[in-house]
């Protein structure tokens, strides 16, 4: 899938991706083993944007080291 020669933006992106997935594996961890009880169903609602936003930034890192690969010129034979 990632085959070719990375470039910068590959890079970038894959920073991107990296700490927006350790961000929404962080509100999970804390909503799951840190926060039980009565308060896991109430503190959704403040956990909503940055599971939002996480997964926003998973796609967008994504998709610029999915599109940032230079394709090298394959020989036919």
């Amino acid at each position: 899938m990632f085959e070719g020669e990375k470039t910068r933006v590959f890079w970038w992106g894959l920073i991107i991706f990296g700490l927006a997935l350790f961000s929404l594996f962080t509100v999970l961890w804390y909503m799951l083993v840190l926060n039980p009880g009565y308060y896991y169903y109430s503190s959704w609602r403040y956990f909503t944007p940055w599971i939002f936003g996480s997964v926003v930034f998973l796609l967008i890192g994504f998709y610029m080291m999915k599109s940032s690969v230079k394709k090298g010129k394959e020989s036919e034979t």
